[in-house]
């Protein structure tokens, strides 16, 4: 089992693999990607434990996860390679050509992990609710989760997919919504006020948790909360808190940094500032 110190220290080496791997190509997104990585660690290495060793594309016999908001790739390939579903050393192949690690998760590719491509934003939460309807129809009591990203709200497919679940009880299912309060051409607000959302998620029939996704600790306690809330015949959603750019001083909250790369210099200060606990790639 891992502590909540190794699990901080894996999260700061996903972020140093993030920046870098971005940096690399010159193109992709850092944003969002430092804002989840404590989020993607907590559930691969504390509350999922998936086993590589036997993936497959219907996630028979284990908890699945699916990333809505594709543009966090850069998070979840260094999650899923420091997990061990590749080899870590395929991060510089990140958005080149010919590359499985393409800049919004692919299918296609064949990577070892993802079940779905994404990147068109709003359509994760309905692929999720699908699979976890199958993993009832075959008797499989694990769960199916999702995460979406705060601007993706904006997409109406999500309202319907929440309506959907809710109706149809889908109880073994948690999604997630990064609320960072940034999407690329501004704050949320400025685009498109989201307004109470505990309160609508609640009016939608679902059963709401709050988190703050940067505190390690606070983040598994909140997952093992959620478990505990499924399978009483309501879908469960959690809202959490993040910042954009998490971990590095001069991106922090700054939507500017949703999608550009850092410059030279401005990698090495952002490496600086994060500790390397595994060895870079």
């Amino acid at each position: 089992m891992y502590t909540i110190k190794d699990l901080e220290k894996i999260a700061s080496q996903v972020r140093r693999d993030i920046l870098r791997m971005v940096h690399g190509v010159a193109s992709g997104h850092v944003g969002g990607p430092l804002g989840s990585a404590d989020f993607l660690v907590a559930l691969y290495f504390d509350t999922m434990q998936p086993d590589p060793s036997i993936f497959s594309m219907d996630g028979t016999g284990e908890d699945i996860f699916f990333l809505s908001n594709g543009h966090l790739s850069a998070a979840w390939y260094s999650v899923l390679a420091r997990y061990g579903y590749f080899d870590v050393k395929e991060l510089t192949t990140f958005r080149k050509m010919g590359s499985r690690l393409q800049g919004h998760p692919a299918v296609k590719e064949g990577l070892p992990g993802i079940r779905m491509s994404s990147g068109s934003l709003g359509q994760g939460l309905s692929v999720a609710i699908g699979a976890a309807l199958a993993k009832k129809l075959n008797a499989d009591e694990h769960l199916v989760w999702c995460l979406m990203g705060d601007g993706e709200l904006e997409e109406g497919q999500n309202w319907e997919a929440l309506m959907f679940a809710a109706a149809r009880k889908v109880d073994n299912l948690i999604a997630v919504v990064d609320y960072n309060g940034q999407q690329i051409d501004g704050p949320v607000n400025d685009i498109m006020p989201l307004g109470d959302l505990t309160a609508k998620f609640e009016a939608f029939g679902w059963k709401v948790l709050t988190l703050y996704g940067n505190d390690m600790a606070e983040v598994i306690g909140t997952l093992k909360k959620a478990q505990w809330f499924t399978f009483q015949e309501q879908p469960v959603i959690i809202v959490m808190t993040t910042h954009m750019g998490y971990g590095v001083d001069f991106m922090m909250d700054n939507h500017e940094w949703h999608g550009i790369p850092p410059s030279d210099e401005q990698l090495a200060r952002a490496l600086g500032q994060l500790e390397e606990t595994l060895g870079d790639y």
